[in-house]
């Protein structure tokens, strides 16, 4: 089991570079240079600091689980803490796929693809990491 864990590990950290395609989008697709122009200065860099956190988070979640799948599915108590938080990180975005108001954005075939594909993965992503937590 640790072997196929390993490999779901690792599969998940490729996926989870591939999460940032669609990260990248969203400025672009929710036109952000416009949309921010109404907010104070300050406003507009924190919600580029905040995305770039996010982005860097996802990034070390990606590199991690490429590099260190087998640790991480090896069960010591650092790699079941980093799994924990990342099945948090993922769970919680998952949760926010219910609430977010996004079906006006979601106006192609190819963006409700998209959306109900990083449903998918932020599932997988959650699940994968809470077993491996708990394994």
């Amino acid at each position: 089991m640790s072997d196929t864990l390993a490999r779901l590990i690792l599969l998940a950290g490729i996926c989870q570079l591939g999460v940032l395609i669609a990260s990248a989008l969203v400025p672009i697709r929710l036109n952000w240079q416009h949309e921010f122009q109404k907010l104070s200065k300050l406003h507009r860099q924190m919600y580029w600091v905040y995305g770039g956190y996010v982005v860097m988070s996802i990034v070390a979640f990606a590199l991690i689980s490429i590099f260190n799948s087998n640790e991480l599915a090896g069960g010591s108590r650092l790699a079941r803490a980093f799994c924990l938080y990342v099945a948090i990180f993922w769970g919680v975005r998952l949760m926010l796929q219910g609430v977010l108001a996004v079906k006006p954005h979601l106006v192609t075939w190819w963006l409700k693809a998209g959306y109900h594909s990083l449903t998918l993965l932020f599932l997988f992503f959650t699940l994968l990491y809470g077993w491996s937590a708990v394994h």
